[in-house]
């Protein structure tokens, strides 16, 4: 649980009004799920007996078993802490309340034609939970983000070195409008930081965790628990000891895989569409039909929502 929720990004929403960061996690009949304010992290982790207790608690005449009702609980409770809180499918009322340092969600539908309850009692992260669910992944996301600006002014560098052996060998714009001086790292960062960075606006209470930063913050995320990953039973003697020098080599060799990968994709883009053929493998698995039997065993029944109350 405790992987799979690092991986997950931070995503901005909106409950009842209220501006949050938002993780969540829902396995089979668990979950566990974070909230932010900037300024207080809350947390609770649940599992089936805890929920069964609580449903029973909030629903006195429900005694279906946990499995039952945990599918349509996740059902109406991601869209409140993802970003489609504002779908218009969920029939989920959502009331947030605060009591001292604990914050409580409240979802109230319907299932099997009656009310539905539920109350995520969130209660304040640790400090080391916080640590390594947001501050090390944001510095980390920080390094990754220094070492793409690297990448790029050392790739300005080498076109205006392309630019000046075109000039040198008399090639001439033919619109002067699109020369353009050779370009200055250092100067560039000074301006950068005295004259952009204040006209940006940006604020330390800004909960702008957009689409491009969530898949950033996924693959620096992902990277750190990939090295943390047990050995598999169908993985090569060779692959682990490539892993385990992947685990054990210094930080910032780590961090420039992660962000050096986007520039040899593009790399790989750009090969394949200019024209050249790709070279298809020439082992393909032809799926294999199931017979009848296999086909009416393989079926899953959906569980009818009647019964779920008494």
């Amino acid at each position: 649980m405790e992987a799979a929720l690092f991986a997950l990004p931070w995503v901005p929403v909106n409950i009842a009004g209220s501006d949050l960061l938002a993780k969540a996690w829902f396995g089979d009949t668990q979950y566990r799920v974070l909230l932010s304010d900037l300024s207080t992290v809350w947390e609770e982790e649940m599992n089936a007996d805890d929920i069964q207790s609580r449903a029973q608690d909030l629903n006195k005449r429900l005694r279906a078993p946990t499995q039952a009702f945990f599918s349509h609980l996740c059902s109406v409770a991601r869209p409140s802490f993802s970003s489609q809180a504002d779908d218009p499918i969920s029939a989920a009322h959502v009331a947030l309340e605060r009591h001292g340092d604990n914050l409580t969600v409240k979802l109230k539908s319907e299932l099997a034609g009656l009310p539905f309850y539920w109350e995520f009692r969130c209660t304040t992260t640790p400090v080391a939970v916080v640590c390594r669910q947001l501050v090390r992944p944001l510095l980390a996301v920080s390094r990754v983000l220094q070492r793409q600006v690297e990448d790029l002014a050392a790739l300005l560098a080498r076109k205006d070195a392309e630019i000046q052996d075109y000039q040198e060998n008399g090639a001439v714009l033919s619109r002067a409008r699109l020369q353009t001086e050779a370009f200055d790292a250092h100067q560039y960062r000074e301006n950068f930081f005295t004259q952009i960075v204040p006209q940006i606006g940006v604020t330390l209470d800004s909960l702008g965790f957009d689409s491009e930063m969530q898949a950033l913050y996924a693959a620096v995320s992902s990277g750190e628990t990939g090295q943390k990953r047990k050995r598999s039973p169908y993985s090569s003697p060779a692959a682990e000891d490539n892993h385990a020098a992947e685990h054990h080599a210094p930080d910032h060799l780590q961090i420039t895989g992660v962000a050096s990968s986007l520039a040899s994709q593009e790399q790989n883009n750009v090969k394949g569409s200019s024209g050249r053929p790709l070279v298809a493998d020439s082992k393909q698995t032809v799926p294999s039909t199931a017979g009848p039997e296999e086909r009416s065993n393989s079926r899953v029944k959906k569980k009818k929502a009647v019964g779920l109350f008494r």
